[in-house]
């Protein structure tokens, strides 16, 4: 009786083992790479790999490491990258530029690029910023903030913003450009009080431009379609638990951030996620999860053509996929 119980025992767990290999058989292998080094801005596609929603939709994800030397157009050209993320205006620019690419899942609706004041400088409104020395970063984040420049006739003068705030925090320009979940924060914790500062949300002056989206070829999609909607499903899971479980949330960044041996702490990642759900879905939003709308698009676009950074464009049919709402 004893012999056949461990013969059962062991054959149960030879079937256990020889379905489990099955099954890890039978996943998609895919691969996808955030625009940024690890960080909560990519907590909900971590949290995806780590809590098993990618596997649960029947896929077996490689997170690359993003950074400035890895641009996920790069990536996805080179094909080393099935999947990434990118900004909108990024995306629209590099499909300008002839570069395959389409949207098939809009995070981000609402921008967190900003521009920052000290009140010291006499800066509190719009008009007080004009002819003034303002710290702007490269090509791609100068079209929203050359825009506001625009709506409301201010002449500046624009410095190059490198990496750091030390111009700001030392007074070499009176402006500079944050974003909300990042650099703002490190604004506040310089020892500055947000109360001593004045503050412009792009997004409040007609000039939003939805941030990050993930992006793939559209030969991808055309060749496994199913692969995308399920890519982009159990990202958007992966979101859902990071806001709604937090401080679990912020245990997974945290691993990904030590690997990464970036430097930051969980506060500000704390800061950072919080942030993320507030621009992914801003108070009072009702666009689903995922999805971009035509007329976010449209004006990303004009302001695009206004700055002269692209010249065809894509129709947005062509450009975006809804990979949320197919079943």
């Amino acid at each position: 009786m004893l012999k056949f119980k461990i013969f059962f025992l062991f054959a149960l767990l030879l079937l256990i083992t020889i379905a489990a290999q099955a099954n890890e058989k039978g996943l998609k292998k895919t691969t996808f790479i955030p625009q940024w080094v690890p960080q909560s801005q990519f907590a909900g596609y971590f949290v995806a790999q780590e809590k098993g929603f990618y596997r649960k939709h029947g896929l077996e994800v490689k997170i690359l490491r993003g950074g400035p030397d890895y641009p996920p157009s790069a990536l996805l050209k080179e094909k080393r990258a099935d999947f990434g993320t990118m900004f909108l205006s990024t995306g629209i620019q590099k499909r300008s530029q002839g570069l395959p690419i389409v949207n098939i899942g809009q995070i981000v609706q609402r921008s967190s690029l900003m521009l920052v004041a000290k009140k010291s400088s006499g800066i509190y409104s719009p008009r007080d910023i004009n002819g003034r020395k303002v710290g702007l970063w490269g090509s791609e984040f100068q079209v929203q903030p050359k825009a506001f420049f625009k709506k409301h006739n201010l002449h500046v003068t624009i410095i190059p913003q490198s990496a750091t705030l030390n111009l700001f925090l030392r007074n070499g320009v009176d402006v500079a450009s944050a974003m909300w979940y990042n650099e703002y924060h490190t604004i506040i914790n310089s020892g500055i009080n947000p109360t001593e500062l004045t503050t412009f949300f792009l997004s409040e002056y007609s000039v939003n431009f939805p941030e990050d989206g993930i992006y793939c070829l559209k030969k991808t999609f055309d060749h496994d379609p199913a692969l995308c909607r399920d890519f982009v499903k159990a990202s958007l899971e992966g979101w859902e638990y990071a806001f709604d479980n937090p401080e679990p949330a912020l245990d997974i960044v945290m691993k990904y951030v030590v690997d990464g041996n970036i430097a930051t702490n969980r506060v500000h990642q704390k800061w950072m996620l919080e942030r993320m759900k507030d621009i992914i879905n801003p108070s009072g939003n009702t666009v689903p999860l995922g999805t971009l709308q035509a007329g976010d698009y449209n004006r990303v676009v004009q302001e695009l053509k206004v700055n002269r950074l692209i010249t065809a464009v894509p129709s947005f049919s062509d450009f975006f996929i809804d990979c949320v709402s197919h079943d």
